[in-house]
């Protein structure tokens, strides 16, 4: 029979929540760099 899980803590949510979030950032980040130097990059030529 199931049976309902433990209640999350708000702090725990949220934490987890917040290590995705940096880990997208991160990633967006060196998407934006990546695409300002290959821009940067085809101006010059």
């Amino acid at each position: 029979m199931p049976v309902p899980k433990k209640r999350q803590s708000k702090s725990r949510k949220n934490t987890r929540k917040n290590t995705w979030k940096n880990k997208a950032t991160k990633q967006v980040n060196k998407v934006i760099g990546l695409v300002n130097s290959l821009l940067k990059q085809m101006v010059i030529k």
